[in-house]
Parts: structure tokens; C-alpha cells; sequence
């Protein structure tokens, strides 16, 4: 017997009916396809040790940001969350996000987004992953998907170590938000946690417009720039007050919205816009992706 007429032959017993055996059998192999894809797509990601060395200079920044604060004169001054870290160790790592949410981030997923597939064009594998019973819908998903994990292991990479070098530095407990009240140690941890769940979301957005940008190319530096430049240019349109119509529609306009939830209560309606903005551009640079790579020419 094949593994093909093991797959698909009929069970008998109490597990279930011959016809049910046949419609999800395929399905779970499918599953499993999938999960071993994803998981063989991540540890490239992970592996590579540019990758790695730009994940290091992620988590640097916090920690230089904390003792760059340690060693300055008290009452200082400075931004809010900066301003914030002598009184809470806390802050360090939502002014870390907020430091590096403009460009390192960014470019962190631009770079594992603008490689997803013009990155495998580049060294000739994309015509060999689509040999593999995937699909190139099932193969934009499971690069999207890794693309997305990595922005948020990113952004709580930069999160965890600002937490632990802060409150190491400058301590914990009660935690006094923006508007003037005080919050608990686990309820400011809380705050932390969906801080760094916003960031997340509007990076996947930005590595939905990676995913498309590597369809257009076989070089992936290229894509990476492209995608960084485009990152850069919707933050200084929306320096540009003449152009404010504008400024609403543009993804980055809502990422520093993050400090809304800092509030007591939290201020939801620009969370709600900033995750409405960054959901319709995942879905309809996702589509881009899959409408120009579903027709392109695999070559190499």
C-alpha cells in the first residue's frame, strides 16, 4: 500500500465514517504542512546572523537609553516617557518603543519582509518552495505569518529589556499614567504588554507593504530600501501641515497613538482608528501581494 492510499483509506470504529476520514485527513496533513513550513521559515529568520545582530541593536537601545538617564542630572527634563523613567523603571521600555517605533523597528521589518520573496528569487529557491504541495497563496500566508511573529518578537525584544534594565536601574512599583493617576505594578506591565500589541499591529501592516514590495523584485536590498523609504516618507507627509487632509490615511500617522493608553480610562478612539488603518493596509497590500505574485513569471 501507497502512502497516498494510507492517507486517504477508510477507518472503521467509533472514530468516524469513511467520508469523514477522506475530507479531513487531507485537511490535517494540510495543517501540518503548514506548521512545518512556518517553523522551517522562522528558523531562517532566526538563524541568519544579520538578522540576529539587528535584534541585538534593538534590545541595545533600551538599555543605552537607561543609563544614559541614570547618569544625567536629576530632573532633567525631557519628553514625557523619558522625563517618566526616574519615577518608574517601566518607562524605559515604552520610551525605547517609542524611540526606536520611527525607524529602527521599521527597518527591522523591512528587512525580513522586503527578503520573504524576492530574497528566495535572488538565490534561486522560490521556483523549488513552489514544487512543494504549498500553493503560492498557502506560501504568502506562511510568509506573512512569519513576517508578523517576527515584528512582534521584535517589539517585545525591545519591551522585556527596557523592563529589565529600568526596573533594575530605577525600580517598579505603582506606575503614575499620563493623566495624573496612579495605577498598580501588574496593571502598568499590563499597559506595557498592549503598548507593544499596538506597535505590533501597525508593523504587520508595514510588513504587508514588504510582502508586496518583494514581488516586484528579485533583490531583496532593493525591496528592504524601498520599503524604508516608503516608511519614511508617509512620517514626513505627516510632518507637513498643509498636507493634514492626508495625514489621517497614512499608516504611521497613528502609531504614536500608543500613548493613549496610558490614559485613565484609555482614550480608544485613535487605538480603534490606528488598528482600523493598519488592518485595511495588511489586507489590501496582502492582496496586492497575492494578485501580483499568483500571475508572476517564477524564473529562478
Amino acid at each position: 500500500m501507497s502512502a497516498a492510499e494510507v492517507t486517504t483509506a477508510p477507518s472503521t470504529g467509533a472514530a468516524g465514517s469513511p467520508v469523514d476520514t477522506l475530507e479531513t485527513a487531507p485537511a490535517r496533513q494540510r495543517g501540518g504542512n503548514n506548521l512545518r513550513f512556518l517553523r522551517s521559515e522562522l528558523r531562517i529568520i532566526f538563524g541568519r546572523r544579520r538578522n540576529i545582530a539587528g535584534l541585538a541593536v534593538l534590545a541595545v537601545v533600551p538599555i543605552i537609553l537607561a543609563i544614559a538617564v541614570s547618569v544625567s542630572a536629576p530632573g532633567g527634563g525631557g519628553p514625557d516617557f523619558i522625563s517618566a523613567i526616574t519615577g518608574n523603571g517601566l518607562f524605559v521600555a515604552i520610551a525605547a518603543l517609542g524611540i526606536e517605533l520611527p525607524l529602527f523597528l521599521p527597518l527591522a521589518v523591512a528587512t525580513i519582509s522586503g527578503d520573504s520573496i524576492a530574497g528566495e528569487a535572488n538565490i534561486g529557491t522560490l521556483r523549488y518552495l513552489l514544487t512543494i504541495p504549498a500553493g503560492r497563496t498557502r506560501l504568502l500566508a506562511v510568509k506573512y505569518a512569519a513576517i508578523v511573529i517576527f515584528a512582534f518578537l521584535a517589539a517585545s525584544l525591545v519591551a522585556v529589556v527596557g523592563i529589565i534594565i529600568g526596573l533594575a536601574l530605577f525600580g517598579g512599583g505603582p506606575m503614575t499614567l499620563l493623566s495624573g493617576t496612579q495605577v498598580s505594578m501588574g496593571a502598568g506591565l499590563w499597559r506595557v504588554l498592549l503598548i507593544t500589541a499596538y506597535i505590533t499591529v501597525g508593523l504587520a501592516a508595514l510588513g504587508a507593504i514588504g510582502l508586496f514590495v518583494s514581488t516586484l523584485t528579485e533583490q531583496p536590498i532593493a525591496a528592504t530600501t524601498a520599503i524604508v523609504l516608503i516608511n519614511v516618507m508617509m512620517f514626513i507627509l505627516d510632518s507637513i501641515s498643509q498636507l493634514a487632509w492626508l495625514h489621517p490615511w497614512l499608516l504611521t500617522h497613528w502609531w504614536t497613538a500608543f500613548g493613549d493608553l496610558l490614559r485613565d480610562p484609555i482614550y480608544t478612539a485613535n487605538i480603534t482608528r490606528g488598528f482600523i488603518t493598519a488592518a485595511v493596509y495588511a489586507a489590501v497590500f496582502w492582496l496586492a501581494a497575492w494578485a501580483r505574485f499568483s500571475s508572476k513569471d517564477i524564473t529562478s
